[in-house]
């Protein structure tokens, strides 16, 4: 959708995703393979364009929940990329998987049989990741299933490519969970030595995501599979202290915040009014003018991700300025107070998310009022804004 048709759009920095993407790579090093996770629609960012601005900053490993974003990342996709299924293929798929080269997780009996019969039938490897149940108890392979799926493995070898050999975490963004990881960092390294001993060996071995690659430096293993992070976002705050706990050694000098937000959600001011005092805005009785006021009219609400529960709380920027929302958010429009911010007009660009001026607006911040998490904010923003990448 052109941008001059959408009430609202959504513009990607590359330059703030390139800074991202070195200082990850400079963390990593440079024998430790890069891996872009853009489920949920690239956390909300749009596969379509994220996909393409990646792959411009040397990204080529990429990594969906399910097939259909596999397939949406597939068509983006301009250079030889690889994509990986982390999650949910269904067996009727997995030829179509196969005859792309895409790879997928193996965690259970039932999707390796089926990978062979596909590739069987395909003529053609399946490129598959063994995860491993090494006690987040969701999905993987569990330890007593490893030798009937050693025995598949080394019979179809032919049928099969482990591409890698991986696990997944419970909570490495916090401190609180450090036990449970531990024991699952040492719990995967036994049984990886396990499958070596019987000759199954994976092109990677990867663990990791943003908060692992941040607060355990042993997981970062072969390949790295960074997804909140790499679009400018701490896992939580409590990774953020940690790492300046870690890395800031120069009190002297303030921490600068080595991440950059890539998304910045953006509108426009659709109208003005003037209200005497003691009128009521929009519906409803929720918002009374305490004194003579002027009301803009945002065309976006909560149809568009912007909260119904941000009546009379939300924030936006217009003109470098902080103005509240003003009045009960509608499905597709919010009023605002902008009575003591000057010369506002028709037409003025209204930041969301981002910065205006010397004023941001955070996914933190905005995630704060709505009571989400920032991901839960960027995975609702609608995948029918127009996304512009900008530098």
């Amino acid at each position: 959708m052109p941008e001059e048709l959408a009430p609202s759009y959504l513009e990607l920095s590359k330059n703030a995703f390139q800074k991202n993407i070195l200082f990850f790579r400079d963390l990593i090093g440079p024998d430790v393979k890069f891996c872009s996770v853009i489920k949920g629609n690239a956390y909300g960012h749009g596969i379509n364009h994220f996909v393409p601005m990646a792959e411009a900053c040397g990204v080529r490993y990429f990594a969906v929940f399910s097939a259909d974003e596999a397939a949406a990342a597939y068509k983006a996709a301009t250079e030889q990329c690889h994509i990986m299924i982390m999650g949910m293929i269904s067996n009727n798929a997995i030829e179509w998987a196969i005859e792309r080269e895409i790879s997928f997780f193996i965690f259970e009996r039932n999707r390796l049989n089926a990978a062979v019969s596909a590739a069987r039938k395909v003529g053609k490897p399946a490129r598959i990741h063994l995860h491993l149940e090494t006690g987040m108890h969701r999905l993987g392979l569990e330890k007593h299933k490893l030798p009937e799926v050693t025995d598949t493995l080394l019979k179809e070898s032919e049928h099969l490519i482990i591409e890698g050999i991986c696990t997944h975490y419970a909570g490495a963004e916090s401190v609180s969970n450090h036990v449970r990881v531990t024991e699952q960092i040492k719990e995967f390294e036994k049984l990886y030595d396990w499958l070596r001993d019987k000759g199954i060996e994976g092109r990677y071995r990867h663990t990791a995501c943003s908060a692992a690659v941040l607060n355990y430096p042993e997981t970062r293993m072969d390949m790295v599979r960074v997804g909140i992070s790499q679009y400018g976002f701490w896992p939580n705050r409590e990774t953020y202290m940690n790492f300046i706990k870690k890395n800031h050694t120069d009190r002297a000098t303030p921490f600068v915040d080595p991440l950059e937000r890539v998304l910045s959600w953006k509108s426009r001011v659709m109208s003005i009014k003037h209200v005497e005092a003691g009128e009521f805005i929009g519906y409803g009785n929720v918002y009374l003018t305490s004194r003579d006021q002027t009301i803009a009219t945002v065309p976006i609400g909560y149809s568009h991700g912007f909260g119904r529960n941000l009546t009379n709380v939300g924030i936006v920027l217009i003109n470098g300025e902080r103005a509240p929302v003003a009045g009960l958010v509608n499905m597709n429009l919010l009023t605002i107070d902008i009575t003591d911010i000057p010369g506002v007009k028709k037409g003025d660009e209204v930041v969301i998310i981002g910065h205006q001026g010397e004023q941001e607006m955070t996914v933190a911040s905005f995630s704060e009022m709505t009571n989400n998490m920032n991901y839960e904010v960027l995975v609702r923003l609608p995948e029918n804004l127009p996304r512009n990448v900008v530098e």
